[in-house]
């Protein structure tokens, strides 16, 4: 990591947040749903260091040219970045038959992992096993997701949990919970954004030590501080909008009001060296 602009002068309020890369545990994926080349290269000469995963939202990288989605991947790889095309992008190769192709292409293009989710078609306990299985004979890292995209169809704490051990178990790299795009209404959300603490607790209880192997998405503020607040700065956190990586890093390290009230209230203002 390049020397920063205020060198050592500033010490971090939270000296246990994970700030070299590669990163297992406080990963920032980013839900990418639009930028070009020039806008992708400004992003990550900015937030580089801070950002794990990219993930090219649901189908949008079908309507890319292939050299410029090669050469948007190419530069986000060379930031040290996994990057994979959204789930739904796999669910449909499944219903169209093609799956296998979807991943050799997948890697052909240059994509370090595949998502594999069923947010939208009900996928049977051993294809999803298939899936992931095929996705790491094809040389790519297997983020899978949990969780359904219409919000009357919800998961309870215990049936997330076993979800998420059977795809750990099977070789996934890390486990994403659903919560879309908006964060309303889904998940561990209520209908304004909110953290169900209650849910949340649940999930985090029984998932024991694998807890570091999801990925929460928080698209929202309120919710990434939240989750930072109750769950340490080393969370997971995903679908991150682009121009919030900066902003979450700071509350990730004390630097934002939503942290340094929590953080400050354990150290003292001390007087000015005259």
């Amino acid at each position: 990591m390049k020397t920063k602009a205020w060198g050592n002068l500033l010490s971090p309020l939270v000296p246990d947040r994970i700030t070299t890369k590669p990163r297992e545990q406080g990963l920032t994926m980013v839900l990418d749903r639009c930028h070009a080349l020039h806008a992708t290269d400004d992003l990550l000469a900015l937030t580089g260091d801070y950002v794990d995963q990219i993930k090219l939202s649901f189908g949008t990288s079908a309507f890319l040219d292939e050299d410029l989605l090669r050469r948007k991947i190419e530069i986000i790889r060379a930031c040290d970045i996994d990057i994979y095309p959204g789930g739904t992008l796999m669910e449909v190769a499944l219903l169209q038959g093609v799956y296998p192709q979807y991943l050799a292409q997948a890697k052909e293009l240059g994509f370090t992992a595949v998502e594999i989710s069923d947010g939208t078609l009900t996928i049977p306990g051993q294809v999803r096993y298939d899936c992931i299985k095929r996705a790491l004979d094809a040389g790519l890292k297997v983020i899978t997701e949990v969780g359904k995209k219409d919000p009357s169809i919800q998961f309870s704490p215990a049936e997330i949990c076993d979800q998420i051990a059977g795809d750990l178990a099977t070789g996934a790299d890390k486990v994403i919970i659903e919560a879309r795009e908006s964060g309303l209404g889904i998940g561990i959300y209520d209908e304004e954004g909110l953290l169900r603490m209650d849910e949340m607790t649940n999930i985090v209880n029984c998932l024991g030590d694998s807890r570091d192997d999801v990925v929460w998405e928080a698209p929202l503020r309120k919710q990434q501080a939240a989750l930072i607040l109750h769950c340490g700065p080393n969370v997971n956190l995903g679908n991150v909008k682009p121009r919030d990586v900066l902003g979450l890093e700071a509350m990730r390290c004390g630097l934002r009001f939503e942290t340094l009230r929590h953080y400050a209230s354990r150290l003292e203002i001390t007087a000015i060296d005259r």
